[in-house]
């Protein structure tokens, strides 16, 4: 399974070496389209604006099973801090090393050369395959998964089942798979005050200590307990700005930027109504602007989430853990139509990174892991021979 030769280590490279920082797909689409069309996928390519999405499907027959994922990647960051060029797809050792190797150009390539060969095996399977990938999912997602959900709904086509590559193993592959992500609500605060000089306080509304305290006790407030499926609801500061740079000037305002991850023991409506009460108790002058990026998705024990335990446990050894821990996914964008959805990909430890890398036995056997739920999900809709 080590085998750097593979067609799926082949098309990893392949993809990796497509300079694709979203939202571009650097030509990614195109190479997935054509393998896909020559397996007898329908092929759509479904533009908004500057994203590239591509929606392809195999058969007419229900379940259908999708394949979920993104071809754009986060920036390379400094270049000369990179070993090997973010784009030129490396191989050291026993890792491929590149850009989106992790996250989740590697996940793309497994499930494209899982389908390729399960369709040597079963080409009149029943059932349907489908692929959903965009070129914006590291950015704003406003163009990408969801807009593409919102076609389908237009045309009345139901994604039964859906596996979203993202990279979601720690230490082993399929150690965990993610089988719900919490919500995310960003927040960005002005506090207003009143300038003036340092030397007469009184004439001035210090926009800083106006703002400190309320802060602090948003960050120490319990907002729930979570539950069985969910951590408690999280909140994190992640930028402040305030003052003019001079040292006797009183600053009259400050821009403060924060986000809850939250739960489905939450809502957003209840945060940001629970945020207002604490700013009129400290008759706080502010400004509030806030967007829900994200709710909460769960997909109980059902068809897929046993599926894929049981082809973990039989190919790899261990059982994997169901979590919902993380950033958000464009599962969120898809769940919400009663379809299962599960996330499973590769180890995660050096996504976002400098030299951002992947096994090169984990693709492979993440390639074989797929087909093995292609199998066992579709031969249940009818028996294969």
């Amino acid at each position: 399974m080590k085998n750097p030769h593979s067609n799926t280590i082949l098309l990893a490279k392949q993809l990796i070496e497509c300079p694709s920082v979203t939202p571009e797909d650097g030509g990614c689409q195109e190479i997935l389209a054509h393998r896909l069309e020559k397996l007898g996928f329908k092929i759509r390519h479904l533009p908004f604006g500057a994203v590239k999405n591509l929606w392809a499907v195999h058969g007419t027959e229900s379940p259908l099973l999708v394949f979920a994922g993104h071809t754009d990647v986060v920036p390379p960051g400094d270049l000369n801090e990179w070993e090997t060029p973010p784009f030129s797809a490396t191989i050291k050792g026993d890792y491929l090393y590149g850009r989106g190797a992790a996250d989740m150009k590697g996940s793309i390539a497994a499930m494209i050369t899982a389908v390729e060969q399960f369709l040597k095996k079963y080409p009149n399977h029943p059932g349907s395959i489908g692929f959903l990938i965009t070129s914006d999912e590291e950015g704003p997602a406003d163009n990408g998964t969801q807009k593409v959900m919102e076609t389908l709904d237009k045309e009345g086509v139901h994604i039964d089942y859906c596996i979203v590559g993202e990279p979601s193993s720690k230490e082993l592959l399929g150690d965990t798979i993610k089988k719900g992500r919490r919500g995310s609500l960003n927040c960005v605060l002005k506090v207003l005050g009143k300038q003036g000089h340092v030397a007469y306080p009184m004439l001035a509304d210090n926009a800083i200590h106006r703002a400190l305290l309320v802060l602090h006790e948003l960050s120490i407030t319990e907002w729930d307990k979570g539950n069985d499926d969910f951590p408690a609801t999280s909140f994190q500061i992640s930028n402040i700005n305030a003052g003019t740079g001079a040292q006797n000037v009183i600053p009259g305002s400050l821009e403060c930027q924060f986000n809850f991850r939250f739960s489905t023991a939450i809502t957003p409506e209840t945060l940001i109504a629970r945020i207002k009460d604490l700013f009129k108790t400290h008759q706080l002058q502010y400004e509030l602007h806030h967007k829900t990026s994200g709710i909460p998705f769960l997909t109980q024990t059902g068809k897929l989430l046993t599926t894929t335990t049981e082809a973990i446990e039989e190919m790899m050894g261990h059982t994997p853990i169901a979590s919902t821990t993380g950033g958000t996914s464009d599962g969120r964008f898809i769940a919400p139509r009663g379809t299962e959805v599960i996330e499973m990909g590769p180890c995660n430890a050096s996504i976002h990174c400098v030299n951002e890398h992947v096994k090169i036995e984990e693709l492979n056997r993440l390639s074989a892991l797929f087909e093995r739920i292609l199998e066992k999900i579709l031969k249940t809709a009818t028996q294969i021979g």
